[in-house]
């Protein structure tokens, strides 16, 4: 009987693990259907602004119509543990990555200010999304040092003419043990000492519950709240003060913070 039994909640679990991971991917599609539609529905605008240079600060706007769009038609609600002021522009904006979510949240996170994502080349070769990126952000080609050269310069010219940055210095999503962060990439820190800017470390602690990666078919993917902390710049004069490593270690630690408390709660 007790054999049954076990067998009986063995199965039930199985069948209960495979509903939700069919739940999670039709709500992956829901959110990449709203992604692709608002994005649609702006193009022609942000087509037209992107014509001209002089324009392309005022495309920040419409980056950020989308996000709210997209917070406001997948049930996704904001809350902020910490909200720390932010500098005045600009600045270097550093988050942890677990997720998709963390793009699409950002623009409406950062809204006073006009930014561009430093993100891989990898995201050139979508059509649609490519087109966007190559006219107005900076991809990093990471294989090829020339290129990655150059990044570097676009993004410091970028600084220059008054734009914040936001970089994911782990370099994309990890593919297992999130939360937990990976050891950050320099390029960030690069900048940041070599332009005097603040940075501006960011967590998510629960995105990757919220909207996991498409490519993984059982983890999770729901509506719901997500845990933002906004933490105190770091000033220009620390930026200059410590080496490189201590930097990264310093900012590592401070994003680290919030997702080793709320693992602990």
């Amino acid at each position: 009987m007790d054999s049954f039994r076990n067998s009986f909640k063995f199965v039930l679990l199985k069948v209960m693990k495979y509903f939700l991971a069919i739940f999670s991917n039709l709500w992956k599609l829901y959110v990449i259907v709203v992604f692709t539609l608002v994005g649609i529905l702006l193009f022609p605008i942000i087509r037209c602004i992107l014509i001209k240079e002089s324009w392309h600060k005022h495309a920040h706007h419409f980056f950020v119509i989308w996000s709210w769009s997209i917070r406001i038609l997948c049930f996704y609600h904001v809350k902020k543990i910490k909200n720390s002021k932010l500098p005045e522009g600009p600045y270097i904006v550093i988050a942890n990555h677990a997720s998709y979510l963390d793009i699409f949240l950002m623009p409406s996170l950062l809204s006073h200010h006009p930014v561009l994502f430093l993100g891989k080349s990898e995201l050139l070769r979508y059509p649609f999304l490519g087109t966007y990126f190559k006219k107005l952000h900076i991809p990093v080609f990471r294989n090829d040092k020339v290129k990655a050269a150059k990044s570097f310069l676009l993004a410091r010219n970028a600084v220059r003419k008054g734009w914040s940055l936001i970089i994911f210095p782990e370099g994309g999503i990890p593919d297992e043990n999130l939360p937990q962060m990976i050891p950050f990439k320099d390029g960030a820190f690069k900048l940041a000492k070599n332009l005097k800017v603040p940075i501006v470390p960011i967590t998510f602690t629960n995105n990757y519950k919220l909207l996991s990666d498409p490519e993984h078919f059982l983890r999770s993917a729901y509506p719901g709240i997500s845990r933002v902390y906004i933490h105190d710049y770091v000033k220009p004069e620390l930026v200059e003060q410590l080496d490189e490593k201590e930097l990264i270690q310093y900012c590592f630690e401070i994003i680290q913070e919030p997702l080793l408390r709320e693992k602990r709660i």
